[in-house]
């Protein structure tokens, strides 16, 4: 993924298509939690920040190793693995002595919603390092002085999450292959000597690994609600599962056109069809529903579900329902689908499998998942 100016203002250009949208229709009254967001869209236009005034210019490294296109690079459910072709990064300084203290840091806004303090602190618990774990809110208008200050203060690593996971990018040195395809950063290295900045991304892997092993996805379709950047670590995800057929459900199916492409591009074996989320009328030929949006989450339309009940019902009986949002526990989404006894997933597991991930690569070590869960449960 080559980032630049350009990349950059293809985003904006994006954002404020869909701002132009929401707004057009804020007076139409919602039969789904698609409606509900419209109080929302104001924080997009904090995402349209200019960076035509920054006066840092890093150095842009493309990677052209394909992400998330094969199996390998995904952990097992009980052995989590480095993504393909990626070695940890070992953090030399942690490994000759673990007393140091070291910093990491949670960047996006906002953020008062946050388990990644108690996830990580415990997982660092468990393996033994001596690090702190900060909350720092970030507007996208101070995210290039975020940046520069994570790089000069000490700082080993931060995740990264909305609404900066996309302009990040403009300020890391490198972005690795694992965030090549699903085009987004969650995760970010910084070396304690050169202060060089890499980018990564740990949804994929954190999504795949909360799919439990039973479930059998080989020839099946498979519906995503959502073209965000949860969306595109789903699809990465069920990608390499060989599932037969992706139908994608967006709110503005002209707007997706290029996503489409996209996808038929890097995932040739796999149909890919885009349908309007607000139209969902029959999902019979579904096998296994995601919900990559916002819509239930706490604080973002959270008594709303993306698909209303009736519509929800014409999955097969056999249907997996699975929900990337952790808190609440179970959503209204969840919670309806249960009622109609469907087997459901909840975002908690790929919560914590995305966090494991991140240590792994920060660390070179594999932190305790239960020790995470528990901790992120207790305070949830």
């Amino acid at each position: 993924m080559t980032v630049n100016k350009e990349l950059y203002e293809r985003y904006k250009a994006m954002k404020a298509a869909k701002l132009a949208a929401a707004q057009k229709n804020e007076t139409e009254k919602p039969k789904t939690g698609f409606g509900a967001l419209s109080q929302t869209e104001k924080s997009i236009k904090e995402e349209q920040v200019s960076y035509e005034t920054s006066s840092e210019t890093p150095q842009q490294t493309t990677q052209t190793t394909p992400a998330c296109a094969t199996e390998q690079m995904f952990i097992q459910n009980d052995i989590p693995q480095p993504p393909l072709n990626e070695t940890p990064v070992a953090n030399s300084t942690v490994q000759s002595n673990e007393n140091n203290l070291k910093k990491f840091a949670l960047i996006g806004y906002p953020l008062g919603h946050s388990l990644s303090k108690y996830i990580h602190e415990a997982g660092f618990k468990s393996i033994g390092i001596n690090a702190t774990y900060e909350i720092l809110e970030t507007k996208p208008e101070d995210l290039s002085e975020r940046i520069k200050y994570l790089r000069s203060n000490g700082y080993t690593g931060f995740n990264v999450t909305i609404p900066l996971k996309l302009p990040v990018t403009m300020f890391l040195d490198e972005v690795d292959a694992s965030a090549n395809t699903v085009n987004a950063i969650n995760t970010a290295y910084i070396d304690p000597q050169t202060h060089f900045i890499k980018g990564f991304n740990t949804d994929a892997a954190g999504f795949k690994n909360a799919i439990p092993n039973d479930i059998s996805l080989f020839g099946k379709t498979v519906g995503i609600l959502g073209t965000g950047g949860a969306a595109r670590a789903a699809i990465c995800a069920l990608a390499s599962y060989q599932v037969k057929e992706m139908k994608i459900y967006t709110r503005n199916v002209a707007n997706s056109i290029e996503f489409m492409e996209y996808l038929r591009k890097t995932f040739p074996k796999i149909e890919f069809n885009s349908y309007q989320i607000d139209r969902i009328r029959d999902l019979s030929k579904i096998n296994f529903l995601v919900n990559a949006t916002p819509i239930g989450m706490q604080g973002h339309a959270s008594g709303y579900t993306p698909v209303e009940e009736q519509e929800l019902q014409t999955l097969p009986a056999d249907a997996v329902v699975y929900d990337v949002i952790y808190n609440p526990k179970k959503t209204l989404f969840i919670k309806l689908a249960q009622k109609h006894n469907y087997r459901t997933i909840t975002g908690m597991d790929m919560l914590i499998y995305q966090a494991v991930e991140a240590q792994k690569i920060w660390t070179g070590r594999v932190p305790d998942f239960k020790d995470m869960k528990i901790a992120a449960l207790e305070n949830l």
